[in-house]
């Protein structure tokens, strides 16, 4: 089992051994267990609160350099047919907190048939699809902001 303690900055390509692909829920843990995929575990024991981005590298203790990939999971796609009804549906899914991957007049979530549903009605397209969900972090990550609801 390899071991995994330390983050480091991008390396030369050819130095990394191997991929270690990811879903969004892993690259939001500091400590589990996962496979690479010629079956090898890895153990990954790293500081908790820092999202593992695509394209970070890892080194094991025994020195093997293993680069964060992401894997496609079920999401669901919405796309706006113009830039008032791409800003008002992202103004509603971050009013409720709602994880979210931002691209040019389109965006992803995870599947929520309520989301799905209120996304239809503000006019965009509507599809589920099977991708890399890469959430945006959040104005506030890491700033120590606490937001709670009264």
């Amino acid at each position: 089992m390899l071991e995994v303690c330390e983050r480091l900055p991008a390396l030369a390509p050819g130095c990394v051994a191997a991929e270690l692909a990811l879903d969004h829920l892993q690259r939001e843990k500091g400590r589990f267990k996962s496979r690479l995929a010629d079956g090898t575990e890895v153990r990954v024991l790293l500081e908790r609160g820092h999202v593992l981005p695509i394209g970070q590298v890892l080194r094991s203790v025994c020195g093997r350099y293993l680069v964060v990939t992401g894997t496609p999971e079920a999401v669901t796609l919405a796309r706006a047919s113009d830039w008032t009804v791409f800003a008002r549906a992202c103004y509603h899914l971050g009013n409720r907190h709602v994880r979210v991957q931002i691209g040019e007049r389109w965006l992803r979530i995870t599947p929520d048939h309520v989301l799905e549903l209120m996304l239809a009605q503000l006019g965009l397209e509507v599809l589920s699809e099977q991708a890399v969900f890469e959430p945006a972090a959040g104005a506030y990550k890491g700033s120590g902001h606490v937001h709670h609801h009264h």
